[in-house]
């Protein structure tokens, strides 16, 4: 049911991102404790600042209370995907070239499990890191289907 709902909710909201020259991260409709979320993440180049998001926020809300494809309570909410955002799709792996990133394997590589560095190099089979170890730089490749999770990382 939550993948309907989420499908239903990308459909109205394709054409008012579209409309904004904007991009849909993601969305997902889920159940917290006895409340209901429909949360949409959206994205530009340049940005999503907190007004963007309450525009997008009165426009679905809008077109969901015409649709109505939800029958439930629920809550709405409309954000950015953030700095550390997660990295789902190969073309997340693309536009992540040359920003450092956290990784986690399902079992260990070169015995360990958690990454951290520079994104170099992404193909179809496989992303190559660059990580720092001290005054070194080992570069270190883990194939896709070994990677549990991914996200930007802000490394200071």
């Amino acid at each position: 049911m939550a993948s309907v709902i989420a499908k239903m909710a990308d459909e109205l909201i394709s054409p008012i991102l579209q409309e904004m020259n904007l991009e849909l991260f993601d969305i997902e409709y889920v159940k917290e404790g006895k409340n209901r979320f429909l949360r949409v993440f959206i994205d530009s180049p340049s940005g999503v600042d907190l007004d963007t998001c309450a525009e997008v926020s009165e426009k679905l809300s809008e077109a969901l209370d015409v649709e109505d494809p939800i029958k439930e309570a629920y809550f709405l909410e409309v954000s950015s995907p953030g700095a550390e955002r997660p990295l789902k799709r190969y073309e997340d792996f693309e536009k992540a070239l040359g920003k450092n990133v956290h990784l986690t394997t399902y079992e260990p590589i070169e015995g360990n499990k958690v990454f951290e560095g520079k994104l170099t190099e992404v193909n179809k089979d496989y992303v190559v890191l660059a990580i720092k170890n001290k005054t070194r730089v080992a570069h270190v490749t883990l194939p896709f289907d070994k990677i549990a999770s991914s996200r930007l990382a802000i490394i200071f």
